[in-house]
């Protein structure tokens, strides 16, 4: 994946080389949304980059919980929504991330951290569920996505 990311950039680097400053900053802004929307379906799949599920969630008691117990929710739900994942672009840079609380949050899993679930409680180490990440399709879509505004592919 790594030689795949470089080869993608050597070649485009020529391309965009060319583009006007504005050129290419609607560029990037379009295929940061592009990105976004594919991370937002990945994690929506519940799916690692690699196309793997997802940890699953533990199993919690709820019998002695007092109130309404609420159905099964599906695992980051809120974060995959625009107002959480971000997309930041310039001429020179595209970033999909995470910023403020949600960012440590989506670290934990990412990474497989340790964390408190809520204050007071013990650290818990968190299962790794890469919530960001490249696969093959992402990278395709970078390069079609260049080759469209460029006017070379229809």
């Amino acid at each position: 994946m790594e030689n795949n990311l470089e080869a993608l950039e050597t070649w485009a680097a020529v391309l965009l080389a060319r583009l006007e400053p504005a050129a290419r900053n609607k560029l990037a802004r379009s295929i940061g949304q592009e990105l976004r929307r594919s991370q937002q379906k990945r994690i929506t799949a519940q799916q690692n980059p690699d196309g793997t599920k997802y940890a699953p969630r533990k199993q919690r008691n709820l019998r002695g919980k007092q109130g309404r117990v609420r159905r099964k929710l599906a695992m980051f739900k809120k974060l995959r929504t625009a107002s959480y994942l971000k997309v930041r672009s310039d001429s020179n840079a595209i970033s999909v991330g995470f910023t403020g609380r949600i960012a440590r949050i989506a670290r934990v899993h990412q990474y497989g951290l340790k964390d408190r679930a809520e204050r007071g409680a013990l650290d818990v180490r968190y299962e790794q569920r890469e919530v960001l990440g490249f696969d093959e399709g992402d990278l395709s879509l970078i390069h079609s996505g260049l080759l469209v505004h460029l006017d070379v592919l229809p």
